[in-house]
């Protein structure tokens, strides 16, 4: 981390610790209670997402004291930007899926030699993930996967290793770009981002180790472990269990 954005988070965090009171730090504990639901209703599929995550809002908010539509108001300033580009996304992406442009690559993959599948579709997912959203790349991707497992064009455990890529590379080459993680693109909408000086290309330049790291590293576990470690779990009857 640069020395300059060390020191903005640094005093930032000073300022916020001397102005706590004893309601603040009960607020973070609270916070960090919900936090932990979070991952472990994810973790755990405890129930849908969406139900996990207005259960977040409701306890965090009511918790908190925030019983007030105006206090309530004042947490959604800053993500407006974000949900507005995310609206963009969508959008893009539903033109994408009604007029089927995702479908030529998923039958070049189905059309290649199966062993090709996995990098294929891994690298596919990734390409366009960056320039995109990786959750709505991965939505097209795995309902066009499920057409064809529907229609018999693979066997279900082909389906399975297929749905580990998409998620895989919706999820690791995506960062070479704002645009396909979430986290980076919050982050470059939010109020912080003037302060360190965070331009987007800088971000992206920022990004570029990781891109290749994550994107390799990714793309070698997908084709040579997933289906090794699938054929091992079936052998051994353990996949219902993890299931």
């Amino acid at each position: 981390m640069p020395e300059s954005v060390y020191q903005v988070l640094k005093t930032q965090d000073k300022n916020n610790l001397h102005t706590f009171s004893r309601r603040d730090k009960l607020n973070l504990f609270i916070q960090g209670m919900c936090f932990v639901w979070l991952i472990v209703a994810l973790a755990f599929h405890l129930a849908s997402v969406g139900l996990i995550g207005l259960s977040v809002i409701i306890v965090a908010a009511s918790l908190c004291g925030k019983t007030s539509e105006e206090e309530l108001g004042g947490a959604f300033k800053e993500s407006m930007p974000f949900c507005a580009l995310l609206c963009v996304f969508f959008t893009v992406v539903c033109v994408i899926s009604h007029n089927k442009l995702f479908d030529p690559i998923i039958e070049a993959v189905l059309n290649a030699p199966e062993e090709y599948h996995i990098p294929i579709i891994y690298l596919a997912n990734g390409i366009i993930s960056a320039v995109s959203d990786n959750v709505f790349v991965a939505t097209i991707y795995i309902e066009q996967l499920k057409n064809a497992f529907d229609a018999g064009a693979v066997t279900a455990e082909h389906f399975n290793e297929l749905a580990i890529a998409i998620n895989a590379g919706t999820n690791l080459p995506s960062v070479a770009t704002p645009n396909g993680q979430s986290a980076f693109l919050f982050l470059l909408t939010s109020s912080i981002a003037p302060l360190i000086k965070l331009p987007y290309f800088k971000m992206m330049w920022m990004a570029v180790p990781y891109t290749i790291v994550l994107t390799l590293v990714g793309l070698f576990c997908v084709w040579f472990l997933v289906p090794d470690v699938s054929a091992f779990f079936l052998d051994k009857g353990w996949i219902a269990l993890i299931c």
